[in-house]
């Protein structure tokens, strides 16, 4: 394996060309894949023209892209439901399978070929394992026995309940007269009308089989995965109904190999046009770029605070992998430095590549330097006096009254060494030509160093008080 591809690149390669797979199998035969295909199209030209260096087209390209997303959506809002509904790993714990009765296939099948012979138009839907609620629309609950008295009568031309699907789940008739999506893949022939169009556009859009019986020809279709199978016999029809629709438990299981070779040039299609775009998406791959990233400290232990550091700033040479990671310029990189080993004095921390949170797409080439050193000192606590800060002098009627602080003394905490010569803590200036006797001003507390902190942050008050009352 080349050097410059990682076993992550080929994951990435992948399970990128096996959701798209996916994503052909279910809609390959629908009007979404006629968009997705214009989307493709319209995607590996922004990629060309940007490669190119076309500025305006490829920004003209990229505006529109965001308006056809929004499109999509609103348009195919129901595909993308149920592309979602079918990703879901959960869906089986909350719409358990039901277990059909493959007994009342072969009335099923009886009936249907009856109906066809009588020229009586009719369309049986037989679900599976996923839901059908935001498919068939507008019919009318039943929750009956399967007969044949009722399928007739259902599908008889003078009933009501004859204009539309009946939807069969489990071993009941759930529901009558319902609304399919039509298919709008052009390679139906023109001689199918309206209901077979509906019972192709269902099983187009889910998992469900559904049986067509045509009133101009007197045919019997099986419609599944987007494909009619025209069925000559009753006893054809039982053998197709019960091997598409059996029990969970008596499921086949799945040949690997059969499925990993099957449809082989669809997949390696996929698989070009996904390494085509991950080479062009990669194409920044190798590109260094330098930034500097602050240092800042974390878990420091208890008792201890961070005087300085050396240096304040650590270089990084980034190296990007994908022209969809952001600039490491525009990027906040920081330093987060693990301080829990610090002991009191100076300690050389090492700077490892975990220290840096960064974006997929780009990796750390060097760090420089590779060490920094820290100074940590003891952190103490003490008692100071309040010194209240005033500017001028009181005037001659308060000459017998002096300014006071409460409370007359706070705790201030930070390195011993600073802490030590920290007599006092000052307040805000008080200009004493304003002072009014009985009257209370509030200050906040000023201190030299921003290493030293007080242990209640809060504004004290000041007031006249009369010297002899001080006394």
């Amino acid at each position: 394996m080349p050097s410059f591809i990682r076993i992550q690149d080929l994951a990435d390669i992948l399970i990128m060309t096996f959701l798209l797979y996916q994503l052909y199998s279910w809609f390959r035969r629908t009007r979404a894949m006629q968009v997705l295909l214009g989307l493709g199209v319209v995607t590996l030209i922004y990629f060309v023209t940007r490669f190119l260096g076309l500025y305006m087209t490829s920004w003209i390209l990229q505006e529109l892209g965001t308006v056809l997303i929004i499109l999509v959506i609103v348009v195919f809002q129901a595909e993308i439901r149920q592309t979602l509904y079918r990703f879901s790993l959960m869906r089986n714990f909350f719409n358990p399978r039901e277990t059909e009765q493959h007994s009342k296939f072969q009335e099923i099948a009886e009936t249907l070929f009856r109906l066809a012979e009588k020229r009586t138009g009719a369309i049986l839907v037989f679900q599976r394992g996923e839901s059908l609620a935001d498919l068939m629309l507008n019919g009318v609950h039943l929750d009956c026995e399967i007969t044949p008295q009722i399928l007739e009568t259902v599908f008889a031309g003078n009933t009501p309940l004859h204009d539309g699907a009946v939807l069969i789940r489990g071993e009941r008739i759930a529901l009558a007269a319902c609304h399919l999506p039509l298919s709008t893949s052009p390679d139906v022939p023109q001689h199918y009308g309206t209901r077979h169009r509906a019972a192709l556009g269902l099983s187009e859009r889910s998992d469900a089989i559904a049986v067509v019986v045509s009133e101009e020809r007197g045919e019997v279709l099986l419609a599944e995965s987007g494909e009619f199978q025209l069925v000559g016999s009753p006893g054809e029809l039982v053998a197709a109904l019960e091997d598409g629709i059996r029990p969970a438990g008596e499921m086949p299981r799945p040949n690997v190999q059969r499925k990993f070779f099957s449809n082989l040039a669809p997949k390696a299609v996929l698989l070009i046009i996904v390494t085509a775009f991950w080479v062009l998406i990669t194409s920044r791959q190798g590109q260094i770029t330098t930034i500097s990233a602050p240092v800042r400290f974390h878990s420091v232990p208890d008792g201890l605070v961070v005087l300085k550091s050396h240096p304040e700033e650590i270089e990084l040479q980034l190296k990007s992998f994908s022209s969809l990671a952001s600039a490491p310029a525009k990027l906040d990189i920081v330093a987060n430095i693990d301080l829990s080993g610090a002991h009191d004095g100076q300690t050389v921390v090492r700077v490892k590549n975990s220290a840096f949170s960064l974006p997929s797409g780009l990796v750390i080439s060097s760090v420089t330097p590779s060490s920094i050193k820290v100074v940590t000192e003891k952190r103490v606590r003490k008692k100071v006096p309040v010194r209240v800060s005033l500017r001028g002098r009181l005037p001659a009627s308060l000459e017998g009254y002096v300014v006071v602080a409460e409370p007359a003394s706070v705790d201030v905490e930070g390195p011993a060494g600073q802490i030590a010569r920290v007599e006092s803590v000052a307040t805000e200036d008080l200009d004493a030509d304003q002072l009014v006797r009985g009257n209370e001003y509030r200050k906040n507390l000023l201190l030299q160093s921003d290493k030293v902190v007080l242990v209640r942050d809060e504004a004290v008050v000041l007031k006249l008080v009369s010297r002899k009352g001080k006394r």
